[in-house]
């Protein structure tokens, strides 16, 4: 199947594309453009960006919110991740606001969310919602992975890397994205 990756985060069509196989991915035509994100919660977010890549291009479509939240904070920075240190901040301007507000010797779990719309033109969007359980480390670490990858790390391993020390597979298989993508995968294989 042909599927509209319905975002502009080139790190997010790269890991979808690898996620979503055997199913091409494609990236959003330049001429579209998406809502803004003005939902309450990571669904409502991804359905309407779904949904507005699908009837703009006449394709399926796929489209995910996702973001990081911490217990300490009440579950900030949430639908908030990707402009938690103010518009135009970069993965690292984000990720060192995040750690500087989780107190040092204070509650350190947070968890990745993702919601993974998939829209059909003329049709209500299905979201698959999964989390990712971990800490907060108190430095950044590693190199791969984008976001808040540093300084995450995941309950699912006991080796206390984080997502960025992992190789691509090993975080695949237990990331927020990961576990979203799969419960569409298998969504679609049960004949949708």
């Amino acid at each position: 199947m042909r599927l509209v990756l319905a975002t502009r985060n080139e790190h997010k069509l790269r890991e979808f594309r690898v996620l979503l196989r055997p199913h091409e991915l494609v990236a959003l035509p330049d001429d579209v453009t998406l809502p803004p994100e003005t939902g309450d919660t990571f669904e409502e977010n991804a359905r309407e960006k779904a949904q507005a890549a699908s009837e703009a291009t006449g394709t399926p479509a796929v489209a995910d919110d996702s973001g990081i939240e911490a217990v300490a904070l009440g579950g900030r920075p949430g639908i908030r991740s990707a402009r938690y240190a103010g518009e135009g901040a970069t993965d690292a301007d984000n990720l060192a606001k995040l750690l500087a507000e989780v107190p040092e010797n204070g509650d350190r779990r947070a968890a990745y969310v993702c919601s993974l719309a998939y829209a059909e033109p003329g049709a209500d969007p299905l979201v698959f919602t999964a989390r990712c359980e971990g800490e907060l480390a108190h430095e950044p670490r590693g190199d791969g992975g984008f976001g808040y990858d540093p300084a995450f790390v995941p309950a699912d391993r006991d080796d206390g890397r984080t997502m960025a020390e992992l190789s691509v597979a090993d975080k695949d298989a237990i990331s927020h994205r990961g576990r979203a993508a799969r419960a569409f995968l298998d969504w679609l294989e049960e004949g949708a």
